[in-house]
């Protein structure tokens, strides 16, 4: 995501419930690297803001009127419009979160959490990288090993221990130069063996690596 000419990040926010959404605005643009060039108020209206405006990130509510937060990444995917969708929500079922990311969504931040955790899961999605806590990205693997992707999680089962170590830590958000301190290798190793797991098991992009990692790590 390049943001805009004066460096910021642009956001548009869509949430359903009037209060939230001004005073959302308000704190996103207290941050002096973020800019809320767009607010809707349904799922429909979020749609359009984000065709209009082309924001970088997408903060988004689940639970909306005239065509809910669930189906507002896909339409968006299908324009072929690129922004990072990023969900806050109240919600607790891991069934809703392995549905955020099937639809592409980059990130997920629970309305309980402190301001600083959003204003850095925009920062993550902004520059390409998934922003989901080792918790929610647990339950969202959990929910998703018990789905039908046998044939391509066994892909993914039959790479080295190392590929699914990586894989993991891919889930886990983390950037390519921290998961090679974590692992004690170096940086161009790490995107070597994450070429290949993209090649493998035919994801295009680390979210969709991510959606495999923990069923093809119980397949093995």
């Amino acid at each position: 995501m390049s943001g805009n000419v004066n460096g910021k990040i642009r956001i548009a926010v869509a949430d359903g419930h009037t209060v939230l959404r001004v005073s959302l605005c308000a704190l996103l643009n207290s941050q002096p690297d973020f800019e809320v060039v767009a607010a809707a108020a349904a799922g429909e209206d979020a749609v359009a803001c984000v065709l209009r405006e082309t924001p970088d990130v997408l903060v988004l509510d689940l639970f909306m009127p005239n065509g809910d937060g669930f189906h507002v990444p896909r339409q968006v995917e299908k324009a072929e419009v690129r922004v990072a969708s990023l969900v806050l929500t109240d919600s607790e079922s891991q069934a809703e979160y392995a549905q955020v990311v099937r639809l592409g969504a980059r990130g997920l931040v629970l309305r309980s959490e402190h301001p600083d955790k959003l204003f850095s899961a925009i920062r993550t999605v902004a520059g390409g990288e998934l922003a989901f806590d080792e918790d929610v990205a647990q339950g969202v693997l959990l929910a998703m090993s018990q789905e039908s992707q046998e044939e391509r999680a066994a892909n993914l089962a039959r790479r080295s221990e190392r590929k699914r170590q990586i894989a993991y830590l891919v889930v886990r958000g983390m950037k390519n130069r921290d998961i090679a301190q974590e692992l004690g290798i170096s940086e161009n190793t790490v995107k070597r063996h994450l070429q290949s797991i993209f090649n493998k098991t035919g994801s295009k992009d680390r979210l969709e690596l991510a959606m495999l990692a923990l069923a093809g790590a119980e397949a093995a």
